[in-house]
């Protein structure tokens, strides 16, 4: 087995294995009843995805990323936002840094395309180490505000909004 990891954009017909990953990485986890792979086919077909990667280790896919569109208003402005939800890796492939280089690629893709802000609802010791702060997040009304939900600017030298609203795409208000 190679160490060797490739990532790129996910394509349709990677759909099957990436259901596979999500559901695998979630299974018998606290987060595990909230129907991470649905949300990603529900945010797919909605066209709210902006970036989707895999991360591939010998021609099989072992993680999944996901940015989808956001609705944010900032200062009384609109700003270009993406949520991270979720990251998956294989449980066997875990701890071996996939899911960091998939977030990475992933804010680096959102950058190319212009996005100023990115939220996400995960573990306050994880995420921000990529940036993410939730001092930040907390100046934006959201039903998911609290101690979870971080953001940050992609630009690390834009100003940070006073405040606003943040809403993630309708799948997330879909979900049961």
């Amino acid at each position: 087995m190679s160490d060797k990891i490739g990532i790129r954009a996910a394509t349709a017909a990677d759909a099957e294995a990436v259901d596979t990953i999500i559901r695998a990485a979630f299974a018998g986890t606290d987060f595990g009843h909230q129907g991470e792979a649905e949300l990603v086919r529900m945010i797919g077909e909605d066209g709210d995805a902006l970036v989707s990667l895999v991360a591939e280790r010998d021609a099989a896919i072992v993680g999944h990323v996901l940015f989808s569109r956001m609705a944010v208003e900032a200062d009384g402005a609109r700003l270009a936002a993406a949520g991270l939800a979720p990251v998956s890796v294989a449980p066997a492939q875990q701890g071996q840094g996939i899911g960091d280089a998939l977030i990475r690629a992933g804010l680096a893709a959102l950058c190319e395309q212009g996005v100023a802000i990115s939220f996400v609802l995960g573990h306050e010791s994880y995420y921000p180490r990529f940036g993410y702060s939730p001092d930040l997040a907390a100046r934006f009304a959201s039903p998911f505000a609290g101690p979870h939900f971080m953001a940050m600017m992609l630009d690390s030298d834009a100003a940070w909004p006073l405040g606003g609203r943040a809403d993630y795409a309708p799948a997330f208000g879909r979900m049961g």
